[in-house]
Parts: C-alpha cells; sequence; structure tokens
C-alpha cells in the first residue's frame, strides 16, 4: 500500500506526481526545486538553492513524522558540476553522521531554469 505525502510548506507538485510517497516504511521525496512555497520565487545562486530544496526535503519528512536524520539516500542534480563546492558546503549543514548515501550527477538541463534539484528517500 502507498500513501501520499503533500506539504503546504513546500511548492506544490508541478506535474502528474506527489511531494513524496510512503510505502513500506519508506518515504520517496520528489526532486524538490529551490521555490519558496509562500512567495512562489526561486531562490538564486547555488548555495541558497541547495538550501531552498533541503528546506523543502525537511518540510516534507516533516508532514510524514520523519526528519533529515532519517534520510538513507539522495540524489543531487546540478546545472553544471562546478556548482559542486558551494552545493556540498550548503549540503553538509543539513546531515549528520552517519550521512546518507548520495550521488551528485550535472544535467543538461533543471525545470524552470533551476541550478540545483535534489531528491531522497527516508526511512521510518
Amino acid at each position: 500500500m502507498k500513501k501520499a505525502i503533500n506539504s503546504k510548506k513546500a511548492p506544490g507538485a508541478i506535474g502528474p506526481y506527489s511531494q513524496a510517497i510512503e510505502a513500506g516504511g519508506m518515504v520517496f521525496v520528489s526532486g524538490q526545486l529551490p521555490i519558496n512555497a509562500e512567495t512562489g520565487e526561486m531562490a538564486q545562486g547555488a548555495q541558497a538553492q541547495t538550501r531552498q530544496s533541503l528546506e523543502n526535503i525537511k518540510h516534507i519528512l516533516e508532514e510524514a513524522g520523519l526528519t533529515m536524520g532519517d534520510v538513507v539516500k539522495t540524489t543531487v542534480f546540478l546545472e553544471d558540476m562546478s556548482l559542486f563546492g558551494e552545493m556540498n558546503e550548503v549540503y553538509a549543514t543539513y546531515f549528520e553522521a552517519p550521512f546518507p548515501a548520495r550521488s551528485a550527477v550535472a544535467v543538461d538541463a533543471l525545470p524552470k531554469g533551476a541550478s540545483v534539484e535534489i531528491e531522497c528517500i527516508a526511512v521510518r
């Protein structure tokens, strides 16, 4: 059985998908763009975009009764790998050891012209 999880503190889905789905004690959070749900504005710069994407994830996890400490895997999508250092600096402030497994990849483009998008998997 699967259950949709949605937080009003994170931007709504811009297509036919859920912010997150819980199944089998795992929560799969869709890629979060760096958009502030209150203002609809996109953060500017790799560090601010990383922070906003992670804040969106944090809000969705809170809706599921979880924390960033429950995250076991993240995938970071970057507009350009030259942004890795700036992203990593902010990313490190959201997690403690043992850190989640992570992949970071450069992509050709991200929705709405974002430079950073982050998705994750958390476990109860």
